[in-house]
Order: C-alpha cells, then sequence, then structure tokens
C-alpha cells in the first residue's frame, strides 16, 4: 500500500436519504478501484460495508462504515453514511470528519426528507460537495425533475459537469461537459469507452457546456475575464474553476449513473480526485484550550503537535471496543501517550488500523487527514478530543439529537437485570443517542432512543452481542395526586396490648399549595401540647403517606400540613405512634380535600414539510393538544404545542405514518395538569388493578 502526503488524501462522506444507493455507491467504487474482486450487494447481504447482521437482515445502513481506494495516485477515505432518520447523529459525526460530502440523490425520488437534514448539516459545517444522481438505470428515474428539485428544494443552483445518455433502461452512459466527450459505458469492470457526442444530444450538450463555463467564471475574477474577451475557457481553466469553486462553496457539481452496472462511477471517482479538497486544502481547524474560552487553531501540518477528533465508537464484546478518529494535526505511531482533554486522561495507543469495512489493515504511523482505529481505549469515546499532552485542544462537540422514544425495559430472564445495564452502557459507548435511567417514580428502567426502529435495533443487539434477552412495554406516565380543597382531621394512634401500649394523638390542617409548590410542613403547636422530639416523627409519617400516593398510588404534590394541636401519655407515647398518628391523619384528611390527579404536560416541537399540515395538526388535536404557533425552516413547517405525555407514548411510529418517514419531534415535560375527570377514573381503575 502506497503512502501518501496529506495533500494527495480525499475524506469523502456519502450520505444521503436512505434507499439512494449510498452503500451501492461505495461498493462500486471498491471494486472499480481494484480494491475487491467482486462488488458486494445491499440486497443479498454480501456487501462489506453492511457487515453488521441488523444491517442484513433490513437491507440499510445502521452505521457509518469506512474504506478506503486509491485511484489516479491518491488515497480516498470513504465513509458511507446511514440514510435513516433513526441513526442520523452517525452521520452528523461522519460528516465532522470528512473534508467534503457526496450527497447522493435517487433519479426516481429525488431531493427527499433526509437529503435536506443531510444538506442543512453540511452548510452548518461549511462542507464542499458534489451531488451524485444514482439510480438512473431504474424505471421513472428523470435527471431533469431531480435537478430542478435541487434548485427548488435546496435553494442551490447546481452546476451540470455530465449530462445522461439515455434513462431507465436505455441509460448506457454520459455527455462529459468539460471535455465534450461521450463515455460509454458497458464494460464489466466500469471503464468507459469514449466517443464523439451524438449527434441528437450535441445542441443540448452545448447549452449545457455554456452554462457550466458561465456558472464557473462567475467564480473566479480572472476567469471571467478571460471568458469576456474569449467567449470560452479551456479545459485546464475549467477543471482549475471547478476545482476552487468546489472547495470555497460556490459551485456543487452535479454527475449521475447506475452503481449496480458500474454506469458512471469512475468520472465520478475522477471528479473525488481533481474537485474535492484535500485536507491542507481544507485548512485551519478550531477548537479550544481546555478549561478555557480560549481559540486555539491547528493546521494540517506534520510538524505540528498531534491532535484529532473521534466521531466513532464499536462495541464488541469479544475484540472490545475498537476507536475511530481522524488526525487534524501532527503525526502519531503506536505506543504514542496522548492527551484527551474531554476526559482529563491519558491513553497509550496500542495498535494503529486503517478500516476496511469490518477488517483491520495495522498502519505504523498517521498523518494530518488520515482516519484510523485504535483497539482497547478505556476512556476514550465518541466525540472526545484525543491530542498530544504538551499541545492540549478541544474540538467542539456535535450537538447531540435528543431521544423521543421510551420504553420500559426488563429482563426475560432471572438475573439478567444486573447484566441489562452493562451491556447497554456499552452500546451507549457505541452510540451516545441511546440513554438508560431508573425512573425514580416508577422503580422501571427506562431505555432511549431515536425512533422505533432505533430500539428495534438495539434491542436485536442485546441479544446477539451480550446474549441478554429483553422485553419492551411503554412506561408508565408519571402522574402526581394533589388536592384542591382543605380540612382540619384528627390522625389518632393508640394501642394497648398488656405492658407498655402506643399512643400518638395528632389534629392536621391540610391545604393546597400552588402549583410547584411541592410540601410545606408547618409546626404550630403551642404549650407542649405535642412534645418537640415527636414533631419530626409526624412530619416523615406524612412525607411516606405522600410518597406512596392515596388515591392511585402516585406521589402527593403542592400541599401543606400544619400540625396544630394533639395529645401524648407519658409512657405510652414513642415516635413510631406519632408517625403512624400523622401518617393516619393524612390519608384520611386527603380525602376529604377533593384530591386529583395531575399528568405531565409536554411542549412539543414538531417539523414536517408543508404537505403534512393539516394531518399532523388534526391528529395532535385528537390527542388533547393545542398548538401555539407555527415557523417556517427552509421546506419544512415547525409546529410548536402542548400535550400531555400520556397521549404522545407511540407518538414516533406514527408521525413515521403520518408524514411518510419525514416527520421528526422533540418534546419536554414543562409542568403538571389536571386529568380529566372521565379520564381519572380510568386511571385510578387501572392503578387498584394493577395494585390487587
Amino acid at each position: 500500500m502506497a503512502k501518501y502526503d496529506s495533500s494527495s488524501l480525499r475524506n469523502v462522506a456519502i450520505a444521503g436519504h436512505g434507499g439512494t444507493g449510498k452503500t451501492s455507491l461505495c461498493e462500486s467504487f471498491l471494486f472499480i478501484s481494484g480494491k475487491s474482486d467482486k462488488p458486494g450487494r445491499v440486497d443479498d447481504g454480501t456487501s462489506s460495508l453492511d457487515f453488521e447482521p441488523e444491517e442484513q437482515k433490513r437491507h440499510i445502513s445502521i452505521s457509518s462504515a469506512i474504506s478506503f481506494f486509491e485511484w489516479n495516485k491518491h488515497r480516498v477515505n470513504i465513509i458511507d453514511t446511514p440514510g435513516d432518520a433513526n441513526f442520523f447523529m452517525d452521520t452528523k459525526y461522519s460528516l465532522r470528519a470528512a473534508d467534503s460530502v457526496i450527497v447522493v440523490m435517487d433519479a426516481v425520488g429525488g431531493v427527499e426528507f433526509q437529503t435536506e437534514k443531510v444538506w442543512g448539516y453540511a452548510d452548518e459545517l461549511a462542507l464542499p460537495r458534489m451531488v451524485y444522481i444514482s439510480k438512473m438505470d431504474r424505471e421513472r428515474a428523470d435527471f431533469a425533475k431531480t435537478v430542478e428539485a435541487i434548485k427548488s428544494k435546496l435553494g442551490k443552483k447546481p452546476t451540470l459537469c455530465y449530462l445522461p445518455i439515455g434513462a431507465e433502461e436505455s441509460f448506457k452512459g454520459l455527455i462529459d461537459l468539460v471535455n465534450m466527450k461521450a463515455l460509454l459505458f458497458g464494460d464489466p469492470k466500469g471503464k468507459p469507452k469514449r466517443e464523439d457526442v451524438p449527434q441528437d444530444l450535441m445542441e443540448e450538450a452545448t447549452a449545457a457546456r455554456e452554462t457550466m463555463v458561465e456558472d464557473i467564471a462567475e467564480c473566479d475574477e480572472a476567469l471571467m475575464d478571460k471568458y469576456l474577451e474569449e467567449g470560452d475557457l479551456s479545459v485546464d481553466d475549467i477543471r482549475d474553476g471547478l476545482r476552487k469553486g468546489v472547495i470555497s462553496g460556490d459551485l456543487i457539481p452535479v454527475i449521475c449513473g447506475a452503481a449496480l452496472t458500474h454506469t458512471g462511477i469512475a468520472p465520478l471517482m475522477d471528479a473525488i480526485v481533481n474537485f474535492l479538497p484535500s485536507p491542507i486544502d481544507r485548512g485551519v481547524v478550531t477548537g479550544v484550550k481546555p478549561n478555557t474560552e480560549e481559540r486555539e487553531e491547528r493546521t494540517p501540518d506534520e510538524k505540528l503537535p498531534f491532535s484529532a477528533m473521534v466521531f466513532k465508537t464499536i462495541a464488541d464484546p469479544y475484540a472490545g471496543k475498537l476507536t475511530l478518529f481522524r488526525v487534524f494535526s501532527g503525526t502519531v505511531t503506536s505506543d504514542f501517550v496522548f492527551y484527551n482533554p474531554s476526559k482529563d486522561a491519558k491513553e497509550k495507543c496500542g495498535n494503529i488500523f486503517y478500516l476496511e469495512g469490518k477488517n483491520q489493515v495495522p498502519v505504523a504511523s498517521l498523518i494530518p487527514g488520515d482516519i484510523a482505529a485504535l483497539a482497547k481505549l478505556k476512556e476514550t469515546s465518541t466525540g472526545d478530543t484525543i491530542c498530544d499532552p504538551k499541545a492540549p485542544i478541544i474540538y467542539p462537540p456535535v450537538p447531540l439529537i435528543t431521544p423521543v422514544v421510551h420504553y420500559a425495559v426488563s429482563a426475560k430472564e432471572k438475573g439478567d437485570e444486573e447484566k441489562i445495564h452493562a451491556s447497554l452502557n456499552r452500546l451507549i459507548d457505541e452510540d451516545h443517542t441511546l440513554a438508560i435511567h431508573r425512573d425514580p417514580q416508577t422503580g422501571e428502567t427506562i431505555l432511549s432512543g431515536i425512533g422505533q426502529v432505533h430500539i428495534d435495533i438495539t434491542v436485536e443487539k442485546l441479544k446477539r452481542k451480550f446474549g441478554v434477552d429483553v422485553a419492551l412495554k411503554q412506561p408508565k406516565v408519571p402522574y402526581r395526586e394533589t388536592i384542591k380543597g382543605k380540612t382540619r382531621v384528627q390522625g389518632k394512634y393508640k394501642k394497648q396490648s398488656g405492658g407498655k401500649g402506643q399512643y400518638g394523638d395528632t389534629w392536621l390542617e391540610i391545604e393546597p399549595l400552588p402549583s410547584g409548590g411541592g410540601f410545606e410542613f408547618v409546626d404550630a403547636i403551642v404549650g407542649g401540647v405535642v412534645p418537640k422530639t415527636y414533631i419530626p416523627a409526624v412530619e416523615k409519617g406524612i412525607v411516606e403517606a405522600m410518597a406512596e400516593g392515596i388515591l392511585a398510588g402516585y406521589p402527593i404534590v403542592d400541599v401543606r400540613v400544619s400540625l396544630v394541636d394533639g395529645s401524648y401519655h407519658t409512657v405510652d407515647s414513642s415516635e413510631m405512634a406519632f408517625k403512624i398518628a400523622g401518617s393516619m391523619g393524612f390519608k384520611k384528611g386527603f380525602q376529604e380535600c377533593r384530591p386529583t390527579l395531575l399528568e405531565p404536560i409536554v411542549d412539543i416541537k414538531i417539523e414536517i414539510p408543508d404537505e403534512y399540515m393539516g394531518d399532523v395538526i388534526g391528529d395532535l388535536n385528537s390527542r388533547r393538544g393545542r398548538v401555539l404557533g407555527m415557523d417556517k425552516e427552509g421546506n419544512n413547517q415547525i409546529i410548536k404545542g402542548q400535550v400531555p405525555l400520556a397521549e404522545i407514548l407511540s407518538y414516533a411510529p406514527d408521525l413515521t405514518s403520518i408524514t411518510s418517514g419525514r416527520g421528526t419531534f422533540s418534546y419536554e415535560i414543562t409542568r403538571y395538569d389536571e386529568v380529566p375527570s372521565h379520564l381519572q377514573e380510568k386511571v385510578i381503575a387501572e392503578a387498584k388493578k394493577a395494585e390487587a
């Protein structure tokens, strides 16, 4: 394997909506470059990049995969990213490791929802990009319509560098507008045959080339002057102008093809090498000094201190943890001790690997721009910065996507409860959008993820990787109980059974507090009718009764209890007796104070394409929700509203169904409101039944 300098490296993320053919494109790259003898196929489970059993079962990428190939004396690192919204966090991390992105669009589907998400994040990172229009050999493939969608939906003017020759079954090649040649494909290795442009396409090609040259000239003053003087640009000028325009972000070249027949793939590989940036072209990367806000910069220079960002972690129960990272500056070799300022920890590099899908290729040293992996790091995880201990820097983390799907998880086999937590924490190392916590109110262990598919795949991984079989159910809603009235009540506990008895007597005044008031206990005893030593026991008895709940077993909130009177016995009274008396009095008085149930209300934010507005708002209203406002964001609408938590426990699959997978949402609990009376009866009845 040849060694390259940073200027000969290309780090390219392959991204776009699910099912557009990203993995097939990568497999074609590897085959045409000679990296693989036979192209893997997603549909028959032979892809070298979709190697996880869960991916092969579903025929989708659920995790970014890394490989590389050599082309025209360049080394190209490719990151094949997931297109499913459930795994968009993995894609975001991968884009941070890349220097450019090829956005893949299906010639049939055009610009789809996840395409817009990827495009928006590439904009945030100012990533240079090209568009590859895939599946030109499919029925209803429409190159012109997809190009028009790029303009209308993404607000970008694409620069056509190639035109398709034919479409659907008759798709057989491309017109290279830079060299004005027809490239015809039929060779099993994907090598094009160069011919003159067909006469019936010459007029269209000439017009398209003129538009391309104008686009290029507009990005460079010197080229514009030359174009105005001569009326055209040379092939070298076009290539140089394209490269500068792509790197600056002013130009977005469009290429099309069909990966399964390798049609149009070699020209795309040429374009990657010729037009996309190297790490040197990307230049400065900015971070901060640890424990300060002081700006710190690194350039892709081998002489500078080593620095890198971890963009992926792979958990393996046998091989241990595999940590993938992108080098931004300096060099690193095996046995180097690096510093992780994100965790304030030092770790030692073991062997360093390049990755080819799931295969590991040992490498002695790395340079700026290299993407590689380390095994069995203990402290370092996804999003961390690793660097030279003498020159620490922290690169900004990728903002996490908030989980919106929650399930109560329990072991199917006795004794596996502890293994659930340990195994899930291993998977959380790999995927930071997973979360697990114990609900202190319901006592349930809650597993949270981005969507239903995300949760389902996590459960499958738990069983396959760690031998833990779990059951899922909807989590209990954390209702609360409170009161709307006030009362004065006696709580008296008297027990005599020979010898020393038990005696505690309390008078309590119970009244509601405003929402969020919690609990107040007021000692209003005068004249020592209840000794000071027993008063904390009264409060403890009330607090314990509140925690257990009275109506339906949910915690009681927003109550003030005043201990106003009582009596004691010099021999039979005790702390225990007064604790029981306080509890008895509170339980009795609570029922006299017009008790009611409270439910959590969430602020919800739903992002959907315009055409689903009516259906989504109607569905939200049916869930006792209300719309508070709407905002426009790109081609999508943002609906802001409030809805009871109980009504959206299964909202993720429902929204997916309503919007054909194009809707996303997030929410947070903001307050508690009274449950409507007809629903209270149902909740209380279910609680009593469960208790019985």
